[in-house]
């Protein structure tokens, strides 16, 4: 038998019974649905023990290593610390701002030193709170290091709370709340020669630039394609870094796209998913990474699938603009 703790509870698991079926006997309010593995309405995570690999079966590899599982199919091996996977925010440590500069008209960046250290992989994002207690969702640009600093990309929206707070009020020195990372877009060491595409739109590209570091860092050896796209060439940023990255490493390849004008001298005119696609035509054993509108990601996700990509192999982070400002 297995001892679980969820939450304030602690609950005996005997060897024939799953994890949610000890939670439901104990009359614990827990969502689920098809009590087969399929639908992931159970999706939960683990705190200290690797989940049993039978109860990850069905998940994205980056799910599977931030420990996450499916308590209808899981049945325990020894004690375990579980919670929802969509479980409240926690806020783990406090940052002082370092720097704050615009990156065009409308994106500022934004670097915070984190007082204690903070694990997270390039890709996830992490939540930010002001002062009166709002918190908004923003995507980590950079890659792990030592002085734990985290570096966001963060789009001034018209009447946004949090953006506009943090581009006309917040200065260098203050501190602010940052929360556990989370997401699980974001790249893994393995099957080294295979193709990644990166579809990005606004400033969809600051959790693209981390994945893009990191697995170049890790020596990817496969095509790497990054599309960034907007309406306008304002509306784009880290164009240079981007050209001398790809002069850096003969693998990477960066294309910029406009859609609401015409183009100058290396951009391409169009919806940068549409180039995207037009690009790569067989995306049969293909990494693709969708980050930005969440109408493109959507729409993008089923044209990648119909062209080849495995479910398992598409990683999206969808931006919430009406209800989480942009990442």
């Amino acid at each position: 038998m297995s001892e679980i703790t969820f939450k304030s509870h602690k609950v005996t698991c005997h060897p024939d019974e799953t994890l949610l079926d000890a939670l439901l006997r104990e009359k614990i309010d827990v969502q689920f649905g098809c009590k087969a593995g399929s639908c992931h309405t159970c999706l939960m995570k683990s705190a200290d023990q690797p989940p049993p690999a039978k109860a990850q079966e069905g998940l994205k590899p980056t799910q599977k290593q931030q420990k996450y599982f499916l308590a209808c199919i899981c049945k325990p091996e020894q004690d375990m610390t579980v919670s929802p996977a969509n479980d409240s925010e926690q806020f783990i440590t406090k940052a002082t701002v370092l720097e704050k500069q615009p990156l065009n008209d409308d994106v500022i960046q934004l670097k915070l030193k984190c007082h204690d250290s903070i694990s997270f992989k390039p890709g996830q994002f992490v939540n930010l709170k002001k002062p009166d207690g709002l918190s908004r969702s923003y995507s980590v640009a950079n890659t792990p290091n030592e002085d734990n600093i985290l570096e966001f990309h963060i789009r001034s929206l018209p009447g946004g709370q949090f953006s506009q707070w943090a581009k006309n009020e917040l200065e260098v020195g203050e501190q602010i709340p940052v929360s556990e990372p989370k997401g699980d877009c974001f790249y893994i060491p393995e099957r080294q020669n295979q193709g990644l595409l990166l579809i990005g739109t606004g400033t969809g590209l600051a959790p693209l630039l981390g994945i893009i570091k990191d697995a170049l860092a890790q020596q990817h050896s496969g095509p790497i394609h990054l599309l960034h796209g907007s309406r306008n060439k304002k509306g784009l940023y880290h164009i240079d870094e981007m050209k001398t990255l790809a002069e850096q490493y003969p693998n990477f390849h960066y294309t910029a796209c406009v859609s609401g004008e015409m183009p100058e001298k290396d951009f391409e005119q169009g919806r940068v998913n549409e180039i995207a696609l037009n690009k790569i035509n067989d995306l049969k054993g293909w990494r693709v990474y969708l980050c930005g509108h969440p109408e493109m990601v959507n729409d993008t996700k089923k044209q990648a699938f119909l062209k080849g990509a495995s479910m398992q192999d598409i990683f999206s982070d969808p931006f919430l603009v009406t209800q989480n400002e942009e990442k």
